[in-house]
C-alpha cells in the first residue's frame, strides 16, 4: 500500500465498505491534528505515508510507514503529523462484541504497546485494508473479524482482567436494547429488568464485556446515526434533533469527544 499526503492543509477521509460492527477508513492529515478523543471500538490501522504521532496511555508514540497501531476501546488518544509533511493511514474499527464472538472469550484482549511492526501482523489484514472500497459480504466480514481478533490475541500481554464475572448473555440483551432505540434515554430500572441484576453490577459487567459503559455505548450509536444523517445532507441543527441530542452544541461536543473533530470539519473531510 502506498500513500500520498501532499495537498492542502486539513483532513481528508475515504470511507470504505463495511459490515455490521466493522468500518474501514482511509485518512490523510496535513498540518492539522485530531483533538483528544475516544471511541468504543478496537482501532487497528497501518500508516501509509509520513509519520503519525499520538498520545496514548500517558506516552507519546510514533508510527512510521508500514507500522501498525492498535487502540483499545474507550482509551483516550489524539493524532497529529510528526512534521510538516503530514501522514496518511488506513484503519479498521471493530466492535468488541465481534472480538468476543471470534475468540470465544469472556474478556477482551489488551495490547499494551500500541505500535506494532509489520512482519508480526497477518498479511490478510493488509489485504483487507488494501481493498477498502469493495463491499464486505457476511463471509468476508467473518474473515475480517477473525483475522483482527486473532492478531489482537497474539499481541496481547493478557486479557483485560477486571475481576468481574460476566453474564455475557445478559450484557448482549442490554446492547440490543440500547441499539434498538439509541435516541431514547433509558432508565436504570429498565436495565435492571433486562439483566436481572442491580444497576451497578450491570454497569460494571457491561464495561468489562465491551470496553465501555452502557451510556457511552448509547451515545456512540447516536453518533453513528448523526454521521449517517450528515452524509445524507441534513443540516447540523436537524441532525442534532433527529439523533436525540439536546441541541447542535451538544452534538458538536459529543462528536468531537468521539472523533477528535467537529461535525462540520468531519463532513467537509468526507465530502
Amino acid at each position: 500500500m502506498q500513500g500520498d499526503v501532499h495537498g492542502l492543509p486539513g483532513h481528508r477521509f475515504r470511507v470504505g465498505g463495511g459490515a455490521a460492527g466493522i468500518e474501514r477508513l482511509e485518512a490523510t492529515l496535513l498540518g492539522e491534528a485530531f483533538a483528544p478523543h475516544r471511541h468504543d471500538t478496537y482501532a487497528v490501522g497501518i500508516t501509509l505515508a509520513g509519520v503519525q504521532t499520538f498520545r496514548y496511555r500517558g506516552e507519546r508514540r510514533h508510527c512510521l510507514p508500514g507500522q501498525w497501531h492498535v487502540l483499545h476501546p474507550d482509551e483516550v488518544h489524539d493524532g497529529a503529523p510528526a512534521n510538516d509533511d503530514g501522514f496518511s493511514y488506513r484503519i479498521i474499527y471493530l466492535d468488541p462484541a465481534l472480538v468476543l464472538d471470534a475468540l470465544g472469550a469472556g474478556t477482551l484482549p489488551f495490547v499494551a504497546d500500541p505500535v506494532i511492526s509489520a512482519p508480526t501482523m497477518p498479511l490478510a489484514l493488509s489485504a483487507f485494508l488494501t481493498r477498502i472500497d469493495e463491499p464486505l459480504d457476511e463471509l468476508e466480514a467473518a474473515e475480517v473479524t477473525t483475522v483482527v481478533a486473532d492478531a489482537l490475541h497474539a499481541h496481547a500481554d493478557a486479557p483485560l482482567r477486571t475481576g468481574t464475572v460476566i453474564d455475557v448473555m445478559a450484557m448482549r440483551r442490554v446492547r440490543e436494547l440500547l441499539m434498538s432505540e439509541p435516541t431514547r434515554r433509558y432508565r436504570a430500572d429498565e436495565i435492571e429488568t433486562v439483566t436481572g441484576m442491580n444497576r451497578w453490577s450491570a454497569a460494571r459487567q457491561f464495561r468489562a464485556a465491551f470496553g465501555t459503559s452502557p451510556s457511552r455505548f448509547r451515545t456512540m450509536r447516536q453518533l453513528d446515526l448523526a454521521r449517517t444523517l450528515i452524509r445524507g445532507g441534513h443540516r447540523l441543527a436537524d441532525v442534532a434533533s433527529m439523533a436525540g441530542f439536546a441541541d447542535q452544541a451538544h452534538l458538536t461536543r459529543m462528536f468531537k469527544q468521539a472523533y477528535g473533530l467537529t461535525p462540520a470539519v468531519w463532513s467537509a473531510a468526507v465530502a
